[in-house]
């Protein structure tokens, strides 16, 4: 069983919803990220998604896109972010980690040898926004033959035909992005999500994790009521970046991040109690 299918059956047991906050590896710097990543874990995080910074992200809203120039201006590689995955594991052996980004990266490192170097970090998943499932194949071999799973996305307007060809290929869970366009967009419509979930629920027996629109306590509260993950990226990143802006310093920022998804725990444990 691998580390997230681990990890969402505990929290089922638990009757809790998984809590997944998404950073973007190299944001405010370079000698941020492991530090931020153990602090969320404290903060109340399940399982950490680690953005690839890529010029050209096309999934992403104002907020993220930003945070990848800053990344990327801070020198941030795919090589970076795998070996901050493995000083990471120096401490954390248990906290799934999923890589998220686009397929370039991944490509031109070659799909046996990212395989093979992620697997070796101790990254447990990857999320590559711009390959189809019809052209999923080659990779997901690579990432089944070192036993990383494969996460896709489901969108509002994705077929029941589509969700079930995804459903067939992917593991460990499926993403729900809760609005049409990009990341931090628009406000939920939690019936809505309640509904597509089900829909999904009906091709698939692996846990949906919903993202996109999850900004705070409430929103985060209203989706753990229907869903089994909860994403927050937008406004981590937007939080970090903010006291950056208002002259804090790398820890500082890591600080309001912290707080931030403290309390959004806070408002999905609710739910339970």
């Amino acid at each position: 069983m691998s580390r997230i299918a681990g990890r969402f059956q505990q929290l089922a047991e638990q009757g809790r919803t998984a809590l997944i906050p998404y950073i973007v590896a190299g944001d405010p710097g370079l000698d941020v990220t492991v530090a931020l990543m153990h602090e969320l874990v404290d903060s109340g995080a399940d399982i950490i998604e680690v953005g690839v910074p890529f010029s050209d992200p096309m999934s992403e809203g104002p907020v993220i896109q930003l945070g990848h120039e800053r990344a990327l201006a801070n020198g941030t590689s795919l090589h970076h972010v795998l070996n901050m995955v493995a000083e990471f594991r120096q401490r954390d052996s248990e906290t799934p980690v999923l890589l998220m980004g686009y397929a370039n990266p991944v490509e031109h490192m070659g799909h046996a040898v990212f395989a093979d170097a992620a697997a070796q970090a101790g990254v447990d998943a990857l999320l590559t926004v711009d390959i189809p499932p019809e052209e999923v194949e080659g990779v997901n071999t690579e990432l089944a033959r070192v036993g990383l799973d494969n996460i896709f996305l489901v969108a509002p307007t994705t077929p029941d035909a589509r969700i079930e060809r995804i459903a067939g290929q992917a593991s460990g869970f499926i993403y729900y992005v809760s609005l049409k366009g990009v990341t931090g967009a628009g406000n939920l419509d939690t019936g809505e999500v309640a509904s597509r979930i089900e829909r999904i629920r009906s091709h698939s027996d692996l846990p949906v994790a919903v993202g996109f629109g999850i900004k705070d306590a409430a929103s985060a509260r209203s989706v753990a009521a229907v869903a089994d993950g909860v994403v927050v990226g937008s406004a981590l990143v937007h939080s970090m970046a903010q006291a950056i802006d208002q002259g804090g310093d790398h820890q500082a920022a890591i600080q309001v991040a912290a707080a931030l998804l403290s309390g959004i725990r806070q408002g999905i444990d609710g739910i339970a109690s």
